[in-house]
């Protein structure tokens, strides 16, 4: 357990994560650096969903939606619970926080899940894989959908100015083009990115430390990080507890409510209480070009950190608990056995 709270706290992309930050706070990109940045942005972006197109395979969709209910459950809860809980945070934090951070706190519960975590914590607890891999991919290609469609819905009809509906074009432009090209791409590159999968990593990340990057240094050129201060920190760590031990209890509760087994109550838990950092950078770069990118991305920042986190503790638990219920049973086998 020492071990691994250690390789959490001390995440080598949370330090990067940081590192981008402080880069950006020091040597902030202006003028003409700052235009070809955003081009780089731009493409690296493409290059990221080129990739997620690439690497998903249609038929591990398509046996993954066999289970239905399971899938049904955890679209509800990252794109229907999780929404309702970021109003009503939204609603409480108003006045208290900066606007920015406010959306950027709504924004953050409109996300899709996260597929590498999803997965990985999903099989350090003994849970259902391959309903974890169906699962986390659906919600992350319907994301490029739906995401911009509930901040239309929910961000633009409460601020109106916060949400400009031409960005769903850049959206489709900038991330649903190039994961359909990638899936194109798929019979010929599929393989290879399987191979090379360190190699896919490294564009994941450093797709999203780029947009860091670029979105904290147009916040520090505008000066925006001069309306935030350690108050505003604490009530977005506050919150993302609050959010996230919410929505970790209503996965746990619904799961055991509506009869599914440990192994998919287990999947529900992991993929249904996670929100994408890979995703929602990108997103929040088109969608709210213009203006505070670096504010509405901070309180991401801060869950994403904080549910792998809790998750990893999660994981952990539930698989020592596994392990002592097989033991037992191993045990009584044997006894039996013996007595035979």
């Amino acid at each position: 357990m020492q071990m691994l709270l250690r390789k959490i706290l001390l995440d080598p992309f949370l330090i990067m994560l940081l590192g981008a930050m402080l880069l950006a706070a020091l040597l902030p990109a202006r003028g003409d650096a700052a235009d070809v940045l955003d081009w780089v942005v731009t493409a690296a972006i493409a290059l990221l969903f080129f990739l997620y197109g690439a690497k998903l395979s249609p038929s591990a969709v398509a046996s993954g939606l066999l289970h239905w209910r399971l899938q049904s459950l955890v679209f509800i809860c990252t794109y229907g619970i999780f929404p309702v809980l970021g109003l009503i945070a939204s609603h409480v934090l108003r006045g208290h926080l900066p606007d920015d951070l406010v959306l950027g706190i709504l924004f953050l519960c409109l996300l899709p899940s996260t597929v590498q975590s999803s997965i990985a914590f999903t099989s350090i607890a003994r849970g259902n894989v391959a309903a974890a891999i169906t699962s986390a991919s659906l919600s992350n290609l319907a994301g490029v959908f739906v995401t911009p469609l509930l901040v239309g819905l929910i961000i633009g009809a409460q601020g109106g100015e916060s949400f400009d509906l031409s960005s769903v074009g850049d959206i489709a432009l900038q991330i649903l083009l190039p994961f359909a090209i990638g899936q194109l791409c798929r019979p010929l590159i599929g393989k290879f990115l399987q191979r090379h999968a360190r190699m896919t990593q490294f564009t994941d990340r450093g797709a999203i430390l780029l947009v860091v990057y670029a979105a904290f240094s147009e916040g520090m050129v505008a000066g925006v990080w001069s309306h935030v201060d350690g108050t505003d920190l604490i009530w977005i760590l506050a919150t993302a507890c609050i959010l996230l031990a919410l929505i970790l209890a209503i996965t746990a509760l619904l799961g055991k409510l509506l009869g599914f087994s440990r192994e998919d109550q287990i999947t529900i838990l992991f993929c249904g209480s996670k929100k994408s950092l890979a995703t929602g950078v990108p997103m929040a770069g088109i969608l709210f070009a213009g203006q505070s990118v670096s504010l509405v991305v901070l309180p991401l920042m801060i869950f994403h950190q904080i549910q792998l986190f809790i998750c990893a503790l999660l994981a952990q638990r539930y698989a020592a608990h596994a392990d002592a219920d097989a033991n037992a049973v191993n045990t009584v086998v044997q006894a039996v056995e013996t007595k035979a």
